[in-house]
């Protein structure tokens, strides 16, 4: 037989006790509210039929909420697929923590090894072997040097250890981001260096195509900045250079490419390649072993870890030079690296570089620049640190034209002599590469030389090309770095970029200030129609300006 439902219904005696205390309670609240006295929320006035754009500024604020609304939305749901890929890799860590109890002592053998080899990875005495790898590998050695400051991307250490190898052994020099220079700058600064070594000029492609991605992908991101140029100048100069040489030896050369952090070594293979084939970024350290690239039949490229800068350097060579990034270095070092950048630029130019006003210290600059650019902390706070990270990042990038001179007179180094300099430019026509040159110089487009920053070289940075000397230190970075790592291959099924969470909270923030000053300009416009004392009890706005509203008239000036 079927089990009939309870049934719903009440005995009247307790309905009426229920009905009871429902109106006790709603006596109770109207009696606390009377006390209180109700307060009427002030109606919004709006926008007063008088003022003028009044349509445009309504619909622009509506357009502005609706976007805001979807953003948060999309938030949320990246919220809840976080969560949910929590719960799953807690779930998997939980199997395996089951199965390493069960393996026993094996299973934590292993994870030591691994831990072990993640570590190794991200050590300097694997990036100097690496770099040894690929200097004992090499037939040519492509020294890599920023062009704004091609004396300080020069290391002495390498240079000896190439001229002093014996055997064919070639050491060219490639002077990068020829671009960020004045014109005259970089004719001097080839007539100075190709009297020691042959030296190419040369524009890397900033924007190249992934030759490991699909077509589909590559055209995802719609905020890559097509305007800067994507073509390379130089290359055919360098890829002739190298090809003449191979043919001289009667074999397949092989290419090897050193230089300090951020010079951009993997920008010229991959302008070289046409593609893609070796990973960029604004981070340093990002080449962490040996890649070989195939560039023709005849030609192999080897792309190599950074050279490691020797701490014996002064402040303005580990700033610029060091291979550990900024985001993970301590504040007291990046501050530090800061004040030697702007100790050793015209104040005069920083100051019209970034539009602000004069300075006394290293610590006021950041402040009125975190200010400038809108990098707040909580309460309104300079954000000092993270500004200054930034502006590491724009000086080793190639976002600030700046330029040092070259010395007055040629000074080669004690280990470079006649005959080394003669032996290095034999198998090469250097009529030819310096009409080359020239051909490359002519074609590219300089900043004036009022444009760019007059910067003081501190001369050749150290570094260290032998492993035995190099003294680990075991940094926050390296820690940091290698439990990314650990992270990255547990969650191997389950990680997903972050870049579109950060891009939504930027948008978002962008959006905040762009309501507020839409209903700020709303505000000044009531002012500006009507009398004070209407609006005296009105809400106040403040605008807080980006680093893409520079220009823009901050209303705070005059009415707040």
């Amino acid at each position: 037989a079927e089990l009939k439902k309870a049934s719903k219904r009440l005995t009247c005696h307790k309905r009426y006790k229920i009905q009871k205390k429902i109106r006790e309670h709603h006596r109770k609240v109207r009696k606390e509210a009377k006390k209180r006295g109700r307060k009427k929320p002030k109606k919004d006035p709006g926008v007063p039929s008088a003022a003028p754009f009044k349509e445009e500024l309504l619909r622009e604020a509506e357009q502005r909420k609706q976007r805001l609304e979807e953003l948060k939305q999309k938030q949320k749901l990246n919220r809840q697929k976080e969560h949910e890929k929590k719960r799953k890799l807690e779930a998997k860590k939980n199997a395996a923590n089951i199965k390493e109890k069960a393996e026993g002592k094996g299973s934590s053998g292993k994870s030591k090894a691994k831990t072990n080899k993640l570590l190794d990875k991200n050590s300097k005495k694997s990036f100097c072997r690496e770099l040894k790898k690929v200097i004992e590998a090499s037939d040519v050695v492509l020294e890599v040097l920023d062009a704004r400051d091609p004396m300080g991307c020069r290391c002495p250490q390498l240079e000896q250890a190439v001229t002093c190898s014996g055997g064919d052994k070639k050491l060219l020099l490639v002077l990068n981001k020829i671009d960020l220079v004045p014109k005259e700058n970089l004719e001097k600064w080839l007539n100075y260096l190709k009297k020691e070594f042959p030296t190419v000029a040369f524009k890397s492609a900033t924007l190249m195509k992934d030759k490991t991605m699909p077509e589909q992908f590559t055209k995802r991101r719609a905020r890559v900045d097509l305007s800067r140029t994507t073509e390379c100048f130089g290359s055919k100069c360098l890829l002739k250079l190298l090809q003449e040489h191979g043919k001289t030896q009667n074999k397949a050369i092989q290419v090897g490419v050193v230089g300090f952090p951020n010079v951009g070594k993997s920008s010229i293979i991959n302008s070289l390649k046409g593609v893609r084939a070796c990973n960029v970024g604004l981070a340093r350290g990002v080449t962490k072993s040996m890649q070989i690239v195939h560039i023709d039949k005849q030609t192999k490229m080897l792309d190599s870890p950074s050279i490691i800068a020797d701490p014996s350097n002064n402040a303005l060579a580990l700033a610029l030079r060091s291979i550990i990034d900024t985001e993970e270095s301590g504040s007291a070092d990046v501050l530090e690296g800061v004040d030697a950048i702007l100790n050793h630029c015209s104040k005069q130019q920083v100051m019209m570089h970034y539009s602000i006003p004069d300075f006394r210290n290293t610590e006021e600059f950041l402040t009125l620049l975190a200010q400038k650019r809108g990098m707040l902390k909580k309460g309104g706070v300079p954000d000092v640190e993270n500004i200054a990270k930034l502006l590491l990042c724009d000086w080793t990038g190639a976002k600030i034209s700046y330029h040092s001179q070259p010395p007055g007179s040629q000074r080669p180094p004690p280990y470079l002599t006649e005959d080394k300099i003669a032996e290095m430019q034999e198998c090469f026509n250097l009529k030819n590469l310096e009409e080359e040159n020239n051909n490359t110089v002519q074609a590219l487009k300089y900043p004036s030389p009022a444009s760019s920053i007059i910067f003081q070289s501190a001369g050749m940075a150290n570094g260290t090309i032998e492993e035995n000397k190099v003294i680990e230190v075991a940094s926050e970075w390296e820690n940091l770095e290698t439990s990314k790592e650990g992270k990255e291959e547990e969650e191997e099924d389950f990680t997903e970029s972050d870049d579109d969470q950060d891009d939504i909270e930027e948008e978002e923030e962008k959006d905040v200030k762009e309501v507020n000053q839409a209903l700020a300009l709303v505000s000044l416009t009531r002012h500006f129609l009507f009398s004070e004392s209407e609006y005296s009890n009105s809400l106040s706005f403040s605008l807080d300006k980006t680093a893409d509203e520079d220009d823009a008239y901050d209303f705070n000036t005059d009415y707040v």
